[in-house]
């Protein structure tokens, strides 16, 4: 199966009263012992320091893979339950230990899949996941339910969701704001840190750090972020000085960055994706880009078992790129620059 072809053709109060830690990892018959992550503790996998090299995840303590796994792809979509939870657990086997997820990705499958796996490997993996509601209600509403979904009494990391404009900014730091709950979960021990998210516009989060002290940001950077509203130039910097955790994601833009991307029938593509070019990387170089920056760890969403496998391969043998041989790669997407930068803000007037 082509890397990442999968993708281009399918893309067509609170919780602890509703989730205890008994009900929410009570398992099928047969299940091994439960180990459960007491909610202070960082999560520990084993097999992460052999699999791969690790870096500080910020202020945290934890020590985190350079290769993580996001909850896109298979994993978002209904009627995988099967192949998402053998790349889960598949992944967790390999050494990964972040989990990134969000009650957004395919209408809470995401969640709903990870849940299946997690009540039994919790302790394995740091576990983060957002809010796209950006009021105080409306995110404690999801927190419920990514809780519930998820099949645990935490999270690891509570994010706001995809943050693209001031006005957002505006609302999440009302009095009845996305903060009050992101702190509210905090203070209650539903969540461990707090993080903000987003790939539209670079300044916009730059604010954002400026105005509240986060724990975490997860950002678009790739190959091709340098030649349009640079994350990597505006962004990534502010955090770097905080010394946060980063995260970076979008690494091969759901395949279209990868020569091996074979452009469906444009009608068939999503409008704000759509592209006759194939892709002119390889995801080694995609991935070996990301895994060079500053960032603490690269997340990535997974077709199937063995892309899983290929990426922590290239992960574990990861040495950091030169600067010439980090321009190599960014000029080698100058012609795909639009479609490697998707969800940029392209609408100068906006």
């Amino acid at each position: 199966m082509n890397r990442r072809n999968f993708l281009g053709s399918s893309l067509a109060a609170t919780a602890a009263a509703s989730v205890t830690v008994e009900s929410a990892l009570a398992g099928e018959p047969g299940n091994k012992p439960v180990s459960i992550k007491k909610k202070n503790e960082n999560p520990f996998n084993e097999r992460t320091y052999n699999a791969m090299p690790t870096r500080s995840f910020g202020k945290t303590g934890f020590k985190v893979g350079i290769l993580s796994l996001g909850g896109q792809a298979t994993i978002e979509m209904k009627g995988t339950e099967e192949e998402s939870e053998k790349i889960i657990n598949r992944a967790i086997d390999l050494g990964v230990n972040y989990i990134d997820t969000a009650p957004a990705y395919g209408n809470g499958q995401s969640q709903i899949n990870f849940g299946r796996v997690l009540k039994t490997r919790r302790s394995e993996v740091w576990l983060a996941s957002k809010t796209h509601d950006l009021s105080y209600n409306g995110a404690m509403r999801l927190l419920e339910e990514s809780l519930k979904h998820l099949q645990t009494d935490h999270l690891d990391t509570w994010q706001l969701h995809n943050i693209q404009r001031k006005d957002q900014l505006e609302k999440i730091f009302a009095s009845d704001g996305a903060i009050k709950a992101l702190e509210k979960a905090k203070s209650e021990g539903m969540v461990r840190y707090t993080g903000i998210t987003g790939h539209f516009e670079p300044l916009v989060l730059l604010e954002a750090l400026k105005r509240y002290s986060f724990d975490q940001i997860l950002l678009a950077v790739n190959a091709a972020d340098v030649h349009y509203l640079s994350f990597k130039n505006y962004l990534l910097p502010e955090a770097q000085r905080q010394g946060i955790a980063i995260i970076g994601m979008k690494v091969a833009t759901r395949g279209r960055m990868l020569s091996t991307w074979a452009p469906p029938p444009i009608a068939d593509q999503p409008a704000r994706m759509a592209t006759p070019k194939p892709g002119t990387i390889t995801i080694k170089e995609a991935l070996n880009y990301n895994m060079s920056l500053p960032v603490s760890t690269t997340i990535i969403g997974i077709d199937n078992v063995a892309q899983i496998e290929e990426d922590v391969q290239i992960a574990s043998g990861f040495s950091p790129l030169s600067e010439a041989e980090m321009k190599e790669i960014e000029i080698k997407t100058l012609p795909i620059v639009r479609q490697g930068l998707y969800f940029r803000r392209w609408d100068l007037g906006a």
